[in-house]
């Protein structure tokens, strides 16, 4: 998917690619908690609130987290770079549990891929908050 994402951007001079239908699309850079480098993954929102988006861990609903879920847990500190503009810094925050019961039955009834994801596996799949930095 990543790659399908960044060909379209490329290939259309970043005038598609950043929308699935109505969903956002992001490129979420985080630092590699082994490396200490950069690493960037395309990524939807399926949800906004305020100025922060939401990402859903799911990896396809994979018994494991995904790597970028495993860096935020080690260095909350992102960047992410939405509708073709320059990337901004943000922190990644993992929503409570109660903001999750909250917040993914809404998830699940417009994106309900995301719901046979959770059923593929035991593991509660995580719901990101990428809050814009103040300064």
């Amino acid at each position: 998917m990543n790659t399908v994402h960044r060909a379209m951007i490329a290939v259309s001079f970043g005038r598609l690619g950043w929308r699935i239908g109505t969903t956002p699309v992001l490129e979420l850079t985080t630092v590699g908690r082994k490396t200490g480098r950069p690493r960037s993954t395309m990524l939807t929102s399926p949800r906004q609130i305020g100025d922060a988006l939401v990402v859903v861990a799911s990896r396809g609903g994979d018994d494991h987290h995904p790597a970028w879920f495993l860096n935020i847990e080690a260095n909350p500190d992102v960047r992410v770079a939405l509708a073709g503009r320059p990337a901004v810094p943000m922190k990644a925050r993992v929503m409570s549990d109660t903001e999750r019961a909250d917040l993914w039955p809404r998830i699940t009834s417009t994106h309900t891929h995301y719901a046979g994801y959770q059923r593929k596996t035991d593991r509660v799949i995580p719901l990101v908050l990428l809050e814009p930095v103040e300064g």
